[in-house]
């Protein structure tokens, strides 16, 4: 499997982008925002994950993150999704969901090239890691990471959406805690 976009140094910190299968908007609900924020907060509690910078779109991830060496990265990105696809696709059938028919075929017709049978398919194979390399990456990445909503014109300021770390570097409410960065 190539390692070009994948955490394969535990000691760095990497720029880090997961996305739903056909980009499926599935985050336009509090209910599944919260079911990534959780997972998020879990990673970080239990299997050492740090988390500098996050965006959480209707589609997908981005993260600025490393392990705390616990687990590697790529072991808490894999178990992340897993446990997040499950959830996932309980949401969509428990809970109110205008979309739930259309979603449960697309996630089950994603999953007919796999090798291994699987009922539903909520993420796209692997996921893009880019290694941080420099405080001009790192600047770089944060600012694109909160800038993405401003240019969706989901929100006219980065601190105004909910569910991003720009939330928290403004010193605002937020219901994931991070460590800043100073960038001076």
């Amino acid at each position: 499997m190539p390692t070009k976009y994948k955490a394969t140094d535990s000691s760095s910190a990497y720029f880090i982008t997961i996305t739903t299968v056909g980009w499926v908007d599935i985050f336009t609900r509090l209910n599944q925002k919260n079911v990534i924020i959780d997972a998020l907060r879990y990673c970080q509690e239990h299997k050492g994950l740090e988390i500098y910078a996050y965006i959480l779109m209707h589609s997908h991830l981005h993260l600025l993150c490393k392990s705390a060496e616990i687990l590697t990265l790529a072991e808490i990105m894999r178990d992340f999704k897993k446990y997040t696809s499950k959830r996932i696709i309980e949401t969509i059938i428990n809970e109110p969901e205008s979309r739930r028919e259309w979603m449960l075929k697309y996630f089950t017709e994603s999953c007919a090239h796999l090798k291994r049978p699987q009922q539903y398919k909520v993420w796209q194979d692997g996921y893009h890691a880019e290694s941080v390399y420099s405080n001009s990456f790192i600047k770089e990445k944060i600012n694109y990471i909160h800038q993405n909503p401003v240019k969706e014109k989901v929100v006219v300021n980065a601190e105004d959406y909910y569910f991003s770390s720009a939330r928290n570097y403004a010193g605002l409410d937020n219901d994931l805690e991070i460590e800043v960065v100073f960038m001076g």
